[in-house]
């Protein structure tokens, strides 16, 4: 019965509302967040990517049409004129004219420049440069960046002014279109447009795209909040039923224990356990056991009021040094009875502002683990000091030690290191987890240090004065 009782008050108390409930409100914020973000991430590429390559192909589509159209017409015009070649054709005679076109080029089959403009004289030599250095297919489609020096205000031919041009970068895309008179290869045109519009385009898509995202994304964690505090409306309610329902089972058992083992002492007075030895064993056994269970439910009522918000603690000035040594007095006869040495080193007084029963209880439970945990003609020391506005306590065995990755669990609710010694130790698992919140309740800390072989040593550090 104690068994199962044990396992379900387990179950119902082995973690901490503050830290479980923060700690998982949190998880699922980032998981929401998260998600929302990654949508957004993947939202954001997807539009990205569609205008980009829309806008790039509808350009080269435009391109292409207008650079077969213009062959075509070439082709025409020397079967029309009845030449064989584009010599003698000025570029007055053949004018290509598209949206954002920046130049057009007719190379003969010999590779020489027969005609062409361009909007910008400064990009000719630039672009004669590209196109003699790449070998260009039909329907090939190039891109080139050129970059274009600044010029001046000036003036040209007679009744010509030439405005002043910023220095700038210029996107070309290019795509050329061979010609033919009746079947024979008689040259080459090539025409460009400035897409340069198309990337500032992209640009500043994008730098738009990024400040929706990061709105949205401070958007995404209010949500995600909200979200994650809803979802834990219920697990809060349930949290707080279940507290405190081991609160009242936890007072609700206490009394029918304490009629209990007063029963077992009088019983224990009306027989003589000398003459009636099984008799005597199994009130002996009882009796350990109700105190066992005792120990228990104290425990879990101290965890199930530690659970609420609100803080029971007592606050006043004393002198800690009686209260030690009360503990160590009290936890003496388990010590002698493995042959443990105690030793309490502290000042002769030491002032300290706090709950002194919580305090004394603090040291109880510290040396009575050391002790449980040291093996035969072991030692135990308890040292007091204080140091500037706080005050130290340190507990320190000889036993066996602690493994480093047990160090991280021994708080917790229930947990043992040796759990196969559990019974025969008379522990729950419950002792730290008091000693802990104990040392919060009086804005301390708590510290291990502990190696296999050579013992442990517990540090707490209280301010003497909390507010």
């Amino acid at each position: 019965m104690k068994t199962n009782l044990l396992l379900f008050f387990r179950s119902l108390t082995n973690f901490d509302e503050k830290d479980v409930f923060k700690s998982t409100q949190g998880r699922l914020t980032r998981i929401y967040s998260g998600l929302l973000i990654l949508f957004l991430i993947i939202f954001i590429m997807i539009v990205y990517s569609v205008l980009y390559f829309s806008i790039l192909r509808n350009q080269e589509t435009e391109l292409e049409t207008l650079v077969n159209q213009e062959a075509g017409f070439l082709e025409d015009y020397l079967t029309t004129n009845e030449k064989s070649d584009f010599r003698g054709i000025q570029n007055q005679e053949v004018v290509f004219a598209g949206a954002n076109q920046l130049f057009y080029y007719v190379v003969n089959s010999n590779g020489e420049l027969i005609m062409g403009n361009e909007a910008d004289q400064r990009t000719r030599s630039a672009i004669l440069g590209i196109l003699n250095g790449k070998v260009l297919d039909d329907g090939d489609i190039l891109k080139e960046t050129i970059h274009l020096e600044g010029s001046e205000k000036g003036r040209g031919k007679p009744g010509e002014f030439f405005q002043r041009r910023p220095e700038r970068d210029i996107t070309l895309m290019i795509a050329s279109e061979s010609i033919y008179d009746n079947g024979r290869f008689v040259g080459k045109l090539f025409i460009g447009k400035d897409i340069s519009f198309a990337y500032q385009l992209f640009h500043w898509l994008l730098i738009i795209l990024l400040v929706i995202g990061i709105v949205f994304v401070g958007v995404a964690l209010l949500i995600s909040a909200a979200m994650s505090k809803k979802a834990m409306i219920p697990i809060s309610r349930a949290f707080t039923r279940q507290r405190e329902f081991v609160a009242d089972a936890s007072h609700e058992l206490r009394t029918p224990l304490s009629v209990l083992l007063s029963s077992l002492d009088a019983i224990d007075m009306t027989i003589d356990t000398k003459e009636e030895e099984f008799a005597g064993k199994l009130l002996s056994n009882m009796r350990q056991e109700v105190k066992r269970m005792t120990s228990l439910v104290s425990d879990l009522l101290t965890l199930a009021r530690s659970d609420s918000n609100i803080i029971e603690r007592r606050t006043e000035t004393f002198d800690f040094l009686p209260h030690a040594e009360k503990a160590i007095e009290s936890v003496q006869p388990l010590a002698d009875s493995k042959q443990i040495r105690l030793h309490l080193e502290a000042p002769d007084s030491l002032m300290a502002t706090g709950d002194s029963q919580r305090l004394s209880q603090l040291l109880y439970i510290l040396l009575d683990n050391a002790i449980k945990y040291t093996p035969g003609n072991g030692e135990v020391w308890l040292l007091l000091t204080r140091e500037g506005n706080e005050l130290c306590m340190k507990v320190k065995d000889t036993g066996k030690g602690i493994k480093k990755e047990d160090q991280v669990h021994i708080f917790e609710r229930f947990y043992r290191v040796d759990k196969s010694r559990s019974r025969q130790m008379g522990g729950h698992g419950l002792g730290l987890s008091i000693a802990k919140w104990i040392v919060e309740t009086h804005k301390g800390t708590i510290n291990i240090s502990s190696e296999l072989g050579k013992g442990t040593i517990f540090t707490i550090v209280i301010p003497i004065n909390p507010l």
